[in-house]
């Protein structure tokens, strides 16, 4: 049996015992609306078929990984809200930013759930097919002015990227004096949990791109920028700027 098949067969073990859901068909013409679970959180339509962002990003990648992994934390959230209803009721930055005060006997639980549901709702809206190749306008001003232009981001964003040990996340955040800021979080945690809005981010965890880079983590993050959606990214700044960015 060849590595590739090894990894795809212990991907697909690791993903399956994150959450049991129901199987789901193999096709990837029409990304299929998420079934609604029970409870207040929802699973986000990603909006593009689940073959959309190849050959940068493969379709069993993006299935697994929208329906599986972001479909665990729906679950989980859905499970802790049965018995607090806050986590139903109070906008997500305010409990990332205030997760201390959750019920200390779901904490933990509740706070990297909610972690992974903000940032994986984030991902799935800043990525598409065939966009735009680069920022405009006040977006591209800001990274100019904070960041030191657009090559240099990539360079440093890809370098944060790389450097994250083990499973974690790297952002361009907007500060809190409306600065544009590179961040790397470990594990689930989000900027959201300083009280800083999120611009725009990457998974590097390696279930967002081992199938199809194994242990080639720079490549990933390189190719990455092929399938950023500018134009959303670009809406987000604007958001940002007035406060109503949310995740």
């Amino acid at each position: 049996m060849s590595k590739t098949s090894i990894s795809r067969r212990l991907f697909l073990a690791g993903a399956a015992t994150a959450v049991t859901l129901p199987a789901m068909p193999r096709v990837f013409a029409q990304a299929a609306a998420p079934a609604t679970p029970a409870g207040p959180f929802t699973l986000p339509q990603l909006g593009y078929a689940f073959n959309a962002l190849e050959p940068h990003i493969d379709a069993m990648t993006m299935e697994i990984h929208s329906q599986r992994h972001h479909g665990a934390f729906i679950t989980n959230l859905n499970n802790f809200a049965k018995d607090n209803g806050v986590l139903g009721s109070t906008p997500i930055p305010k409990l990332l930013a205030e997760w201390q005060q959750l019920p200390e006997a779901t904490r933990m639980g509740a706070k990297n759930s909610l972690g992974g549901h903000a940032n994986h709702s984030m991902f799935w809206q800043i990525m598409t097919p065939g966009g735009a190749k680069a920022p405009e306008g006040d977006l591209k001003a800001a990274i100019d002015r904070d960041l030191g232009g657009f090559d240099k981001m990539k360079a440093d964003f890809n370098g944060v990227g790389g450097r994250v040990f083990g499973s974690g996340w790297v952002f361009v955040t907007v500060t809190k004096d409306g600065k544009l800021a590179l961040a790397a979080k470990p594990n689930q945690d989000t900027p959201l949990m300083d009280g800083q809005m999120v611009l725009f981010g990457n998974d590097v965890w390696e279930h967002a791109y081992y199938l199809k880079y194994q242990n080639r983590r720079p490549e990933y993050l390189a190719n990455w920028w092929n399938v950023a959606n500018w134009s959303k990214i670009g809406e987000r700044y604007a958001a940002a700027k007035t406060g109503r960015l949310a995740i």
